[in-house]
């Protein structure tokens, strides 16, 4: 099967529990394919844990759910070791987060040191107990999700922390058409039952592999560089993208182009995947709460006003 038919099939059984977010079904997708970790925010019951599970089945990942409560320890993400009595030794038992896609369910409920733990994981692809460090398998992947800060017994994560997710995002209500559709078609069903595998784990791996060789010609990466001074230099920010944030951009510019049909970027790959990208990387000065602007406002502002390199027509690629 050519990678063109494994991108539509595993969107098209990805859609067949996640109804009418077709936005936030790509660029979830798209940030897979970069071998970024997403954050899914967003009130209880708008599909964020259905989302993950039903990519976990349509690329027949080894998925495993951990609900971050209070107690959880990071031993519980990570592993610990303990003494065998039979061989004399101590065993490692591995934690929650040896698998290909892990969902950290309502991650600011947990404590912080838990938090740390599983980020670490997701920074380095390695998880180190007791002084020995083991691999992850891949590939490997994070979806958390996590309530406003309005929900009860919440810690949300701090902007160091954050900006090891690739891209946040909000799922949001469905529209009227697809609430009506989802109601009438779930009567006694799981839709996520009817979610068959589409492909397997070392196919994304090798998609991923794929995605990182498209092409990236030199006015647009210096493009991306000038969206992120334009983001540090703004009068309304305290804090602009940093240079893992436009690193992160490129990559998943380049899973975009990928699932696309092209073997080389082009201006509206950046622009598309800017604003999950880059929005919670920005934090916003006094002056712009005062103003009531928000995030997403300023970045809309600001790709409006950092011009996009004109590149000379290219003829459509053939993808291996």
């Amino acid at each position: 099967m050519t990678d063109e038919r494994i991108i539509d099939h595993v969107l098209r059984e990805v859609r067949k529990a996640v109804v009418g977010k077709d936005d936030v079904i790509l660029t979830t997708f798209t940030a897979m394919l970069a071998g970024g970790h997403v954050l899914l925010e967003d009130i209880p019951g708008v599909g964020k844990t259905t989302l993950a599970v039903a990519f976990s089945r349509a690329f027949a990942l080894n998925y495993r759910r951990m609900q971050f409560t209070p107690d959880v320890l990071p031993s519980d993400v990570i592993g610990f070791t303990m003494y065998d009595k039979e061989s004399g030794k101590f065993v490692y038992r591995e934690g929650s987060i040896m698998c290909n896609l892990f969902l950290a369910d309502e991650i600011n409920r947990t404590s912080s040191k838990t938090q740390s733990a599983l980020l670490e994981v997701m920074e380095e692809g390695k998880v180190t107990v007791d002084g020995i460090t083991r691999e992850v398998p891949k590939p490997f992947l994070v979806i958390a999700t996590q309530n406003p800060s309005g929900s009860a017994g919440t810690q949300l994560l701090p902007e160091s922390q954050l900006d090891r997710f690739m891209v946040r995002m909000s799922v949001g209500y469905p529209d009227l058409s697809s609430e009506v559709r989802l109601m009438k078609e779930r009567h006694g069903v799981n839709p996520l039952e009817q979610v068959e595998a589409a492909a397997e784990a070392g196919d994304l791996y090798r998609l991923q592999l794929a995605a990182e060789q498209v092409y990236v010609k030199d006015e647009l990466y210096e493009y991306v560089a000038r969206l992120a001074a334009r983001t540090r230099e703004h009068e309304l920010t305290e804090t602009g993208v940093s240079p893992r944030g436009s690193l992160a951009v490129i990559h998943m510019a380049k899973a975009a182009a990928y699932i696309r049909g092209r073997d080389f970027v082009i201006p509206s790959d950046i622009r598309d995947i800017y604003r999950p990208v880059c929005g919670h990387r920005i934090v916003l000065s006094a002056k712009a709460r005062i103003a009531r602007m928000g995030v997403q406002e300023l970045l809309d502002e600001i790709l409006e006003s950092v011009p996009a390199p004109k590149l000379a027509a290219k003829k459509r690629q053939v993808l291996c």
